[in-house]
């Protein structure tokens, strides 16, 4: 981590911290202000309780954030899996449609990486209750223009306009395996291999909806900045009689300890928000493209995204 980008989300709170430290100090030891000091075991207690609490928040965040990879590290899994299935068990009954399923199953494995990209662009979409003023500093584009290269263009005029586009288009997906049933060129056995996996797509997604759909519990995140705030304005207080200037350089260290501990929980409750902490969604989906292309036989892979200052969105 950088700390251009350490500081960049919380300067204000550093800043703030310095002076009130400089503050007290000056108060407390030029002006001789006494009665600004606080007995130490006060902010010690405070300090326990809140070390604990920012604890037990980061460790629910983290997982969080576990269960939203697991659930994409699956998408990889299951994508590889249905493109293999696609291409070996997806059979013309005759000679004479081979041209026709070897199109089916071009539709069926391209429509399943807009897919995988549609989900992501999805997931990103914020709720009006994630919008916040901090400007991150890298965001990735979210635009579903992104998929129009892999789907028919009447397919993505529909898609477009859904409102759950990812869904639409397992649903398509339904329906040209029913239509390879129907002639033939799926037996029973083979349809219903090929319809557990799209059914795990489906829950692929309605698991990751979940994560996004559930806000981290609104107490934790609003508390926990209270109590930092608290914990910091008490620190300069606690320590000016005892340790005079160095007040100032303890307390706002001190400080930013409690604060990154808030930060790193607050930052990674959503993983989906197409945030530096975020689950990498673009690279995951990027990799999967790569590898159904390369099970296709399709050698015009995905450019490899460049990392700013070590970023992988």
């Amino acid at each position: 981590m950088s700390w251009r980008g350490i500081l960049h989300y919380a300067w204000k709170s550093l800043l703030y911290y310095l002076l009130l430290a400089v503050a007290v100090y000056l108060v407390h030891d030029h002006f001789e202000v006494a009665y600004l000091s606080i007995p130490f075991n006060t902010v010690t207690a405070l300090s326990t309780a809140l070390a604990i609490f920012l604890g037990f928040k980061s460790n629910s965040a983290y997982e969080r954030w576990w269960e939203g990879r697991k659930i994409w590290g699956l998408l990889v899994n299951y994508s590889r899996a249905w493109t293999r299935q696609v291409i070996t068990m997806v059979i013309p009954s005759e000679e004479a449609e081979a041209a026709a399923v070897k199109e089916l199953q071009r539709r069926m494995v391209y429509r399943h990486i807009a897919f995988v990209h549609a989900l992501r662009v999805f997931l990103r979409l914020k709720h009006a209750y994630n919008i916040t003023a901090q400007e991150e500093i890298y965001e990735e584009t979210n635009i579903y223009t992104d998929i129009q290269a892999f789907l028919q263009k009447d397919e993505f005029e529909a898609f477009y306009h859904k409102n759950n586009p990812p869904n639409f288009l397992l649903e398509l997906q339904g329906e040209d395996l029913r239509q390879a049933f129907k002639r033939g060129w799926v037996s029973d056995y083979r349809f219903v291999k090929l319809e557990d996996t799209l059914v795990e797509f489906n829950n692929i997604q309605g698991m990751s909806e979940r994560i996004k759909n559930t806000p981290f519990p609104r107490q934790y995140s609003f508390f926990s900045r209270v109590f930092v705030f608290i914990h910091a304005s008490l620190l300069p207080f606690a320590f000016v009689s005892e340790m005079g200037m160095a007040t100032i350089p303890v307390s706002v260290m001190i400080s930013f300890v409690f604060l990154a501990l808030d930060l790193v929980g607050e930052r990674i409750e959503d993983p989906f928000e197409n945030k530096l902490e975020d689950v990498p969604l673009t690279a995951l989906s990027l990799t999967i493209e790569t590898n159904v292309k390369e099970q296709w036989g399709d050698q015009d892979f995905p450019v490899k995204q460049t990392t700013q200052e070590g970023i992988v969105l």
